[in-house]
């Protein structure tokens, strides 16, 4: 995988649990409102270095009395094709993994589930469940199957053994409450809302130089 930086310690990521969060580089959306631009954007990768993966494993071996989880989060990391092998080997050392995604690749999902190599799931819903409305978040000009895929990412989750999130980031002008109300009729569960605001970048926090 291509792996931007890590977040060596955090209690927030992964509820009830001390987690490391790795930022895979690559996304297949443009959102105007992501914080890690330069895990996204391929001018940007270019110009920055990446994380070995065997620097990371060695890395997360000697954490292992420290560290309950790992989360994965990018970027989009299911975009990976290595990212089932990547996931097993660290949970092959006891860590719990939770995944971030935006649910545009059902078939990995499906796969990392059936292998049970998932114990959470946070998935990003953009908005309603329609071409028009994703269109406005996700900045790229959307295929015919995005939303099957979309929804199939959603059927599986719902049916899921592992623990699961659904959340969104409600940007003004973009999002209101009664659309916010129909996402979680949709997904027939509450729904995380996160306020959009500027911050800076999460990733510039999160650089390689930090083993």
């Amino acid at each position: 995988m291509r792996i931007g930086g890590i977040s060596k310690q955090t209690l927030i990521d992964y509820p009830g649990k001390i987690a490391a969060t790795i930022f895979t580089q690559g996304c297949n959306f443009r959102c105007g409102y992501c914080h890690n631009p330069s895990l996204v954007l391929p001018h940007l990768i270019k110009q920055s270095q990446s994380i070995s993966d065997n620097q990371l494993l060695e890395w997360l071996a000697k954490r292992i009395d420290w560290l309950d989880a790992v989360v994965i989060t990018g970027g989009e990391p299911t975009i990976h094709k290595d990212l089932p092998e990547f996931i097993a080997t660290v949970k092959a050392m006891g860590y719990a993994i939770k995944l971030d995604t935006n649910g545009t690749n059902p078939a990995m999902l499906q796969q990392l589930l059936e292998d049970e190599l998932l114990d959470f799931v946070a998935m990003d819903i953009k908005h309603l469940p329609e071409m028009d409305m994703y269109k406005k978040v996700v900045g790229i000009e959307t295929t015919g199957d995005l939303m099957e895929r979309i929804h199939y990412s959603v059927s599986l989750l719902q049916s899921a053994s592992v623990e699961c999130q659904f959340r969104t980031t409600s940007i003004p002008g973009i999002h209101d409450d009664i659309q916010l109300e129909e996402i979680e009729k949709w997904l027939e569960r509450p729904l995380s809302k996160q306020q959009y605001r500027e911050t800076e970048t999460v990733a510039d926090h999160h650089k390689q130089d930090v083993f």
